[in-house]
């Protein structure tokens, strides 16, 4: 059985939000998901913190969704940053090369 994705939006300052994925971030989901960063990315200039703490489990496509959106903000000139990101994730940034396309906030006191 899949978790649902959710996708919260919160604007964290002027031209600033936090994007919170929580749940399976895969086939399904995975267009959702972009569509909220590609939203995210055109409407807060300043930048965009993805805060991936709840998610459990990413495949493929939902490593598309994010790549997209860091493409996008590059584009802009806005900063999208992953934040709280699981290890899982981090390993599939690690293993795909893909984790220089972000910015990862690295967890505090390591």
């Amino acid at each position: 059985m899949h978790d649902t994705i959710r996708v919260d939006v919160h604007a964290t300052g002027p031209g600033r939000c936090r994007v919170t994925v929580a749940g399976d971030l895969d086939v399904v989901s995975a267009p959702a998901v972009r569509d909220a960063l590609r939203d995210a990315v055109s409407r807060y200039s300043n930048g965009v913190d993805v805060h991936c703490g709840q998610l459990s489990f990413c495949d493929c496509c939902g490593l598309s969704a994010l790549l997209a959106a860091a493409r996008a903000a590059k584009a802009d000139g806005v900063e999208l940053r992953l934040c709280a990101v699981p290890h899982t994730l981090a390993r599939l940034l690690r293993l795909s090369h893909t984790g220089s396309a972000f910015t990862i906030e690295q967890p505090s006191g390591r």
